[in-house]
Parts: structure tokens; C-alpha cells; sequence
């Protein structure tokens, strides 16, 4: 006479133990991707960073042509700030004082491992190539490095890892005395000075750096180039805080617009988009560049908003090699590439391939 109560009993309890899964499935998706705003809206303000480089023309370009600008409208303003190397970004980026920046590939990797996946997104990519490890002409084999001084931007920063790994691969010891290869992290307008002094043997470089290293005596000993499949490689790409993407998806497509506009510019209009660059790079720095330098830089990189994501799972093994990261970084939801599609496909582009890595993990 008992059996019908136990059976509801049971069937409660049951009842009660699946909410109680439910509710905790619900829970760990909660933690592991952050939930979208219910309303969305273009910001008030989008701060942006960006670097005074050959290898971040778009932005430059962007910026001066006010294409950026344009396509953000009036109601939203644009604030800029540049930057030396992409480490000092990154904590911009992290610290919620800029909403979007153009960095090296091994920073925007770093930001997001970081945050534990949470805090950036690659959005698009804009400059691929132009990077080189130039030295002294007496340098010719990578044995002859050893005793010498190496310079990179910072430490940690996409030529930083790509030196170190290169060295690496090369059985050759990083740090002081006759048989190992001093690397130093310094500003690239002071290697040059250093170079020009005989202090450093040379830097592994991007743009217009290592052709000024050139222009200065140095010679290639290392293309990167050389060392990338089709000689493609991301050297500047295109990162958005996770929650200004979430919030403000029409402001980042306005960005992304403008991107596509300076980078069509640059290549339709090549010695226009150099006097445009070298200007922006003056107004800067205080230092422009010499016409043969301008040319050597720009031949050696191309623009592109395609992030060549396929590449950043290598990029990552890239960085535990050169001893930047303790273990590679699991790079699952990392790339968005939802916004440049639809930027794409309206200028009449065939979209881009986010190579998985657009997938939560």
C-alpha cells in the first residue's frame, strides 16, 4: 500500500536531481564563455593602438585618411594611442584602458592566454612578412653569432620569439660569454644607434628597422620569410577586448571597414600609401624615413585583413621553443572572425578561415 507514495517520492527526487544537473551544466558554461549582452550598441568611444612602423601601414594609413573615422560616424569618437612593442599594448589591452589594437602575432597570443581565454579576440589580420634578423657583414653563418650582442624590440614580443626559437633550433646558447648569443630588448630607434656604434652586431626586426639597419651597413642573415610556408606569417594583426566585441559588434564592423579601406588604399595607391606611412611615422617619432628605405620596407611585407589563423597553433609551440610561455596555450575560441566575414563579403571578398580556432574548447 506504500508503493504509490515511494513512487512519487522517486519521481520528485529524480525531478530534483536533474534540475540540480541542469542548473550545473549551465553553471560551467557560464564560466568558460562569457555571456553575450542581451542589447548591443555602437560605443561612444573606441580607443585604439597601433605601433609607428612600416608593418602597421594599415592603421597608419587608416587613421591619417580618416577612414577609421568615417566609418565609426560621428557618434563615436576615435582615440589612439601607439606603442614601441606589443607586451606594453597587452597590459593596455588587459588593464581596460584601450578597447582594440594592432600587434605582433606573439603578444595577442600572450594577452589571451593571460586572461585564461576571457579577455581579447582576433577580429582580422593586416600585415604579413617583414620581419628580419639583419647583422654586421662580417656575420655570415649563425655559428659567428656567438659573443655577440642581438637586439629585439621586447622581450616577449613577436621577434623577440622568433629569435630565440631560431636560435634554439640552431643549437646556439642564449646568454653572456664567448660561445652564446647576448639577446637584448631594446627600442628599435636606440638599436639602430647602438648598431651605427659597433655596440650591438644586430636585431631581429621588423619594419622599416631592419631595412634602416641595412641602409646603415647591416646585411640579411635571416628572412623569416624563408622560414614559413608561401613565406606567409602574421606579423601584425587585429585584437578587440572580448566585451567591447559583445557590446558594440557594430563598432568593431565600422573598424574593420576602415581597415579594408586603408589596406585596398595601399595597394591601389603604393607610393602614395609610402609618403602617407613615412608622415604618419614622422608625426610620431620625429623621424622620417630616406626614400630607399621606404621602398626595401614596403617590398618586403604585404597587406592583408585574413589573420592566417592556421598559423597561430605553430606561433604557440613558437613561444614555449623561445622560452616566452611555460606551455603552449590552448588557442580554442581565441579567433572571431564572424565580424571581418561579414565586412568582407559586403566589399566583395571571399571570407576568411578561422582554422577551428573559433570553437570554444
Amino acid at each position: 500500500m506504500f508503493a504509490p507514495a515511494l513512487r512519487r517520492r522517486a519521481t520528485v527526487l529524480l525531478a530534483a536531481l536533474a534540475a540540480v544537473g541542469l542548473a550545473a551544466g549551465c553553471s560551467r558554461a557560464q564560466e568558460s564563455t562569457p555571456a553575450a549582452p542581451t542589447s548591443t550598441s555602437p560605443a561612444t568611444e573606441l580607443r585604439l593602438g597601433y605601433f609607428p612602423n612600416i608593418t602597421h601601414a594599415p592603421a597608419l594609413i587608416g587613421v591619417a585618411q580618416n577612414y577609421f573615422a568615417q566609418e565609426l560616424g560621428s557618434g563615436t569618437k576615435l582615440t589612439t594611442q601607439t606603442f614601441n612593442a606589443g607586451p606594453d599594448e597587452v597590459n593596455a589591452l588587459l588593464g581596460g584602458s584601450l578597447d582594440a589594437g594592432f600587434i605582433g602575432s606573439s603578444p595577442a597570443i600572450n594577452a589571451f592566454a593571460k586572461s585564461d581565454g576571457e579577455a581579447v579576440r582576433l577580429i582580422a589580420g593586416s600585415t604579413s612578412a617583414g620581419a628580419q634578423l639583419v647583422t654586421s657583414p662580417d656575420i655570415t653563418t649563425p655559428d659567428q653569432l656567438k659573443g655577440k650582442t642581438i637586439a629585439t624590440p621586447q622581450a616577449g614580443n613577436t621577434q623577440d620569439v622568433a629569435l630565440k626559437k631560431w636560435l634554439k633550433e640552431n643549437n646556439l646558447e642564449i646568454g653572456e660569454g664567448p660561445d652564446k648569443v647576448t639577446v637584448q630588448n631594446i627600442d628599435n630607434p636606440r638599436t639602430l644607434d647602438l648598431f651605427k656604434q659597433g655596440q650591438v652586431s644586430g636585431g631581429w626586426l621588423p619594419e622599416p628597422w631592419s631595412s634602416r639597419l641595412v641602409d646603415a651597413g647591416a646585411t640579411v642573415l635571416v628572412d623569416e620569410k624563408s622560414l614559413w610556408p608561401d613565406g606567409k606569417f602574421p606579423t601584425t594583426v587585429l585584437i578587440v577586448r572580448t566585451q567591447f566585441l559583445q557590446e558594440h559588434p557594430q563598432t568593431v564592423e565600422a573598424l574593420l571597414r576602415g581597415e579594408l579601406k586603408a589596406i585596398d588604399f595601399a595597394s591601389s595607391n603604393p607610393d602614395e600609401a609610402k609618403k602617407i606611412t613615412n608622415d604618419s611615422i614622422k608625426q610620431i617619432t620625429n623621424s622620417s624615413l630616406s626614400q630607399p628605405v621606404l621602398d626595401r620596407a614596403f617590398s618586403e611585407l604585404s597587406f592583408d585583413s585574413d589573420p592566417l589563423a592556421s598559423t597561430f597553433p605553430q606561433l604557440s609551440e613558437d613561444s614555449v621553443t623561445a622560452g616566452a610561455t611555460p606551455t603552449e596555450t590552448n588557442l580554442q575560441g581565441f579567433v572571431d572572425v564572424t565580424a571581418l566575414n561579414t565586412v568582407r563579403q559586403a566589399a566583395g571578398q571571399t571570407p576568411v578561415d578561422a582554422a577551428g580556432l573559433d570553437k570554444q574548447g
